[in-house]
This record gives C-alpha cells, structure tokens and sequence, in this order.
C-alpha cells in the first residue's frame, strides 16, 4: 500500500494532533480540506471497523470535493468502496463506513454513530449554526474505540472574522480544543505568484486572516482598522513606582480603567481594570493594585456631575479625595476626535505604529480594539460590550495625543 502523505509541518502537527478537538486555522491554500481528508483516512485505516465521518457547510461542496478526494485515497489504499451519493456515505469493504453530511441543516445530523469526525469550514457558519452544528456533530462522535482512546471530531477552516471558532479555540482554550495555525507561505507547492495574488485582490485588513491565518474584525466598518495584536504589541510592563497615566470609564458595574506608561514619549497599555462595581470599588483597586505609584486619572468629564455611586458626590470628587490627580476639561472630546486620535497612534499616515498594548496584561481592551465596528447610525457599537474600556482608554489618548489641527490665516490688502 503506497499512500503520499506529504505534509507541511503545520499539516503534519495538526493531522497527528493527539487532541480531542484540533482545530487547523489556515490562510488561502494552506492545504486545510487536504489536511482534514488525511486525517480522516488515518482514522479510517487505524479503526477499520468504526465509521467515520465528514462535514461541510453546503451539499455542493460534498459533491464537488469530498466525493472526489475522499474516493481517490481510498484507491490509492487499494481498499473496495462503493460511494451511495444519494445517501453520502461511502462503503468501505471489511473498513465500515465514512459518512458525509451537509450543515446546512444542523437539526438534522442525527440517526447516526461514528467514532471520529473532520469538519470542513465550520467558520463560514455563523456563530449560532456553526454552535448548533458542532453540537450535534460531536454528539454522534460516540462508538466505543477498541483501544479506549477518546472519541475525536477535528475541525479546518478559513478565519472568518471573531466566530464560533475564535470563541471556542482561542479565547476559551484547552487540552482538548488545541488551535493549529498555517499560514499560506507553509506550503512550498504554491505557485510564486499567488501569494502576490492575493495581495493584490484583497484590502490589507483581510490579509492577516487569508494568508496567515489570523483571527481578524473582517467588517469594513471596523472602528480600529489597523490595529494589530502583533504589530501594536508591547512586552512592556510598569517598573516600580513608575506614574501611571490611568483612563477611566464610569458605568455602574461596569467601570472600566486603561493603565498607560510613557516610554520614549509614547503610550504603552501596561493594565486594565474592568467591571468595576462603582467609582469607590476603583479607587480602592487602584490604591491597593499600585500603591507606590503617582497616579493621573483622564476620566469620562461626565463624571463631575454624577456618580456611579450616589447622586450627592460626583464620580470626579471621590477621585480627588482618593488622593489621584484628574485631568478633564468640562465637556468630552467629540467622538470623531477621539476615534482618529487612538487611529493616528495606532497607525499614522506614515506607517508608524506610536500606541503599543501589553494584549498578554490587557485581554479585554485587545479584544474590543480588534471587534468594535460601527453600528447601523455610523457610530461605535455599543451592543458588544466593547465600549467601556475602548472609551477609557480613548479619554486617554485624545487628551494626551489629539490630533492637532492646522489653522490657516489669510491676510487680505485691499488697495487705497
């Protein structure tokens, strides 16, 4: 039996992933499905009694890939099959069943049991299908393996944007979800000018997720288009006894606080504290979290007249008797300022970078730079929950780093 199984090395850590839940997050032409079919001939010959099974969003793409690719290696394994397209299910003599499915339908995955599954673009789903869909599929996951090992369902796909992928890999992962990342140069086999091409054809906001891999806000309306958890990134952390430069949201259990130092003349996120019960709870956090520090808070200017505690005190007072500094004018910075000061320090026109974040410090405020889009009326999104730490760390920004604007003055002669 002469099977090729060539592999980049991403392909081969993610086919011979021992986890139970791989996930292979690939750019264009990565070899994903390819690396899915591999794994999925693997299990077929390693457990030739139990049945297996493969995923895809749409019937199409059963028929036009799977059907072909999957029928190809079983021949090249000199193994008897018949493929039922009506029924999907390819039967192999004396090595059981491989079973492909469609998930258009979520609901109706059932009826069903194999031992291991691949899926094939889970992300193209939205969120709730593709949650909906893993569910089910993991559910038949459930004939017993000969050598008691776990039952397996791995998943490739195309990053398509902050999806149920992002959420279940990245943001929540383990043991058993293990993320696996390829970007487009892994595969040598390409030809040189498709890399080119798709530079060319895409916007760069959509090149870290089609040719490396990445998880990125894919919304032409994202509110920080550049920003980049690698290329803004900062290892920096406060020295002792430092100033910290501190702004400060007010929301009732809500409250957020963006913690900056300077380095070389520069703004460097370095801490967060977010859902803070109230304005009193924040003050004692930022007492008891940098006691040996002179702190200068950049406040919500809303704060002077109401607080997030009672209506007797304002939010600004508490502060001040709290022994911190405040720097606020009497009214805030319009949104628009705020919005293209934080952009010219995360990218100016020249291309320099100029606000760096610690994202390992600060998760919370990394993950709404990369998420927030603007809502259907042209403003931030409020609806995601993004917007408490993104507006304290903006009151910040806008303060110490406006955009200056030129003004012009035209002197006029009349003639006597």
């Amino acid at each position: 039996m002469q099977i090729d199984f060539t592999l980049t090395e991403p392909q081969d850590d993610f086919v011979f992933s021992d986890a139970q839940y791989p996930l292979f997050v690939a750019g264009f032409g990565a070899g994903k499905s390819e690396s899915l079919f591999k794994r999925l001939l693997i299990q077929k010959l390693t457990y030739a009694k139990l049945n297996q099974g493969y995923f895809a969003p749409t019937h199409d793409l059963i028929r036009l890939i799977a059907f072909p690719r999957i029928s190809e290696l079983l021949r090249e394994c000199g193994l008897k099959f018949k493929l039922n397209k009506s029924e999907k299910i390819f039967y192999i003599t004396g090595y059981g069943e491989i079973i492909c499915r469609s998930m258009e339908n979520a609901d109706s995955i059932v009826g069903f049991e194999i031992a291991d599954a691949v899926i094939d673009e889970l992300d193209t789903l939205k969120t709730e299908h593709a949650q909906n869909a893993w569910n089910k599929i993991i559910a038949r996951c459930r004939q017993r393996k000969p050598d008691n090992t776990p039952n397996t369902c791995a998943v490739g796909t195309t990053p398509e944007g902050f999806r149920f992928c992002y959420e279940r890999w990245e943001k929540k992962a383990s043991s058993k979800y293990v993320l696996y990342r390829a970007p487009t140069r892994s595969n040598p086999y390409l030809p040189e000018s498709y890399i080119e091409g798709l530079r060319e054809s895409y916007p760069p906001q959509l090149l870290d997720a089609y040719l490396d891999g990445r998880f990125v806000n894919l919304t032409s309306g994202a509110v920080y288009p550049d920003f980049s958890r690698t290329l803004n990134h900062t290892d920096v952390v406060m020295d002792e006894k430092e100033p910290l430069h501190i702004g400060m949201d007010f929301n009732v259990l809500k409250m957020a606080a963006i913690v900056f130092v300077i380095r070389d003349g520069l703004p460097h996120a370095v801490d967060e504290l977010t859902g803070v019960r109230d304005t009193p709870a924040m003050a004692e956090l930022l007492k008891t979290n940098y006691p040996n520090h002179h702190i200068t808070i950049y406040p919500d200017a809303a704060g002077q007249s109401t607080s997030s505690k009672n209506s007797s005190e304002s939010d600004h007072s508490i502060l001040r008797q709290s022994g911190f500094s405040l720097v606020v004018d009497g009214t805030n910075p319009a949104i628009k300022d705020r919005l293209n000061a934080c952009n010219a320090m995360i990218l100016n026109a020249q291309g320099e970078r100029r606000l760096f974040v610690n994202t390992n410090k600060c998760p919370v405020l990394t993950e709404a730079l990369e998420q927030q889009a603007y809502d259907k009326h042209g403003m931030p999104d409020k609806e995601g929950g993004f917007d408490h730490a993104l507006d304290a760390f903006g009151y910040y920004i806008v303060k110490r780093f406006p955009i200056v604007k030129k003004i012009t003055s035209l002197k006029i002669g009349f003639a006597r």
